[in-house]
């Protein structure tokens, strides 16, 4: 080795820079299949909305929501009641990120639009680590078995729901946990109690397993700063802002007796029953091949599953709607945990059974409405309601059936027919009359079907009911028919009443 005095001696090239972690290096796998199924999502998503196929309960009441932070007063939906506060129904103030959005563009098609973003973009953290662990013929799977699945699909596909923000959050948190980056799962994880009152609970799981596998002290405090602010929301926080008090969806968990302790008792035997429940526990894991039950990272699934299955609400026990998306990323980042120890016969023959399922289950699911013939035609009972709606004036107030609601709540304060002013009656089946109408407009449709969000059977207004109160409205209340065109009814009231 040569020296030179007074000069640091040379011994050879500089030594070799640290290499970048796997998760931090680019990987276009993941993006490319993210930017795939957000089209996919939109398309499905903003057709649902052209065709009449969204509603006011829940995607006009949403809009309402994002539309007042927009305008920075207080997240209060006229839909859901006279005066309602949101943040009274569920905790989910994270809402107020897509305020900024809807301010440059307020239209529903703005939360249909993040909510697609949102759905794919959690494909993402998940694809990643398939790739990095697996191999890309994995992280394809893995990104197909995910972006199509039911779950998934069934929440792209109706309306717009809070629990889209949770779906990206937790896939992150995933991830982190299965490198063992434990600070990082915990703050991908932190902001769900700010989506939605139960996901603390889900907050706790990821604290619970960082206890078993990682940190115990950040894994305990985590469980327990979930589970505290899960019952600091619904004991305090919902009751303050409800216009009512109290929790609005306590009685989802509660005995047909009305009895807590009675609950508890039956509850082994009633997650279970009635059948549905079993089905769609199945079904859950089902795109997983059942292997995602094996990993320890299912567990995380476990209070969703048990607030859905012990519920008293029919909605919470089957595969529609938005209640299993949260599933999904845990489903697929268990069955990509699993796989890690597979050999590559092994890997080959469960990659090919997930595509197999996915390929199986489709049909049956939402996305499989862009093969069908009707969405993609506009029919005149369509047109017609567009050009009846297009003769409300902008600022106006709007008495509007299920389907409407939605079209008109971008430019219009809106409640729902026939129950206005609502008032908090929307949840209830005897309501013995209906208060005096204080819209200015009425606009009903009798085509459009009106079993949401009433379980079968329960709509109190049964289609007589809701010609009877248009009759009313005209007889009594100083409306007068504008027009009426192909089963849509629409009524203005006249000045000086």
């Amino acid at each position: 080795m040569r020296t030179i005095a007074n000069e640091t001696p040379v011994t050879g090239a500089a030594p070799a820079p640290a290499p970048t972690p796997w998760y931090r290096r680019p990987r276009p796998i993941p993006w490319i299949w993210a930017a795939a199924l957000f089209l996919l999502y939109a398309t499905v998503a903003v057709r649902r909305h052209q065709l009449l196929r969204t509603t006011g309960y829940d995607l006009g009441i949403f809009e309402q929501a994002v539309r007042a932070y927009a305008e920075l007063r207080a997240p209060v939906a006229p839909l859901r009641g006279e005066g309602f506060n949101l943040l009274g129904d569920h905790f989910h103030p994270l809402l107020a990120a897509l305020a900024p959005l809807y301010r440059l563009w307020p239209s529903p098609l703005c939360l249909l639009l993040a909510q697609s973003a949102l759905l794919a973009l959690a494909v993402v953290p998940l694809a990643r680590r398939a790739e990095a662990v697996l191999g890309p013929a994995a992280a394809h799977t893995v990104a197909v078995g995910y972006g199509l699945s039911w779950g998934v699909a069934s929440a792209a596909a109706f309306d717009f729901h809070e629990v889209a923000l949770a779906v990206p959050l937790l896939s992150f948190s995933l991830e982190a946990l299965a490198t063992r980056r434990w600070r990082q799962a915990v703050a991908w994880a932190a902001p769900l109690l700010l989506v939605k009152e139960d996901l603390g609970f889900t907050l706790a799981a990821v604290g619970a397993y960082t206890a078993l596998k990682g940190p115990r002290r950040l894994g305990l405090v985590t469980a327990a700063v979930g589970v505290l602010g899960s019952v600091l929301e619904v004991e305090v926080l919902l009751p303050a802002f409800n216009p009512g008090g109290g929790y609005a969806h306590g009685g989802n968990l509660a005995d047909a007796q009305g009895s807590l302790l009675s609950t508890l008792a039956h509850a082994p035997l009633d997650v279970l029953r009635p059948e549905v429940k079993a089905v769609t526990l199945i079904l859950v894991f089902a795109p997983s091949a059942l292997l995602a039950l094996r990993s320890p990272l299912a567990l995380i699934a476990v209070p969703t599953l048990g607030w859905r299955l012990l519920s008293e609400n029919g909605f919470h026990w089957g595969t529609a709607f938005h209640y299993s998306a949260i599933l999904m990323p845990v489903v697929f980042a268990g069955l990509v945990d699993v796989l890690g120890g597979k050999s590559r016969r092994e890997l080959r023959a469960v990659l090919a059974t997930v595509l197999a399922v996915t390929v199986v289950l489709l049909p049956s699911f939402p996305l499989a409405q862009l093969a069908q013939r009707a969405t993609w035609r506009t029919t005149p009972h369509i047109e017609a309601a567009r050009a009846l709606l297009a003769r409300i004036p902008d600022g106006a107030t709007v008495a509007a059936s299920n389907r409407l609601a939605p079209q008109l709540t971008a430019r219009c304060t809106v409640v729902l027919f026939p129950t206005f002013p609502v008032g908090g009656e929307l949840y209830r089946y005897d309501v013995p009359h209906i208060p005096a109408p204080t819209a200015a407009w009425i606009v009903h449709d009798e085509r459009a079907p009106e079993a949401w969000p009433y379980p079968s059977g329960h709509w109190p207004y049964s289609l007589e009911r809701q010609k009877a109160e248009l009759e009313a409205a005209t007889r009594t209340y100083g409306y007068e028919v504008v027009a009426r065109r192909d089963g849509i009814t629409l009524l203005h009231r006249r000045t000086g009443r």
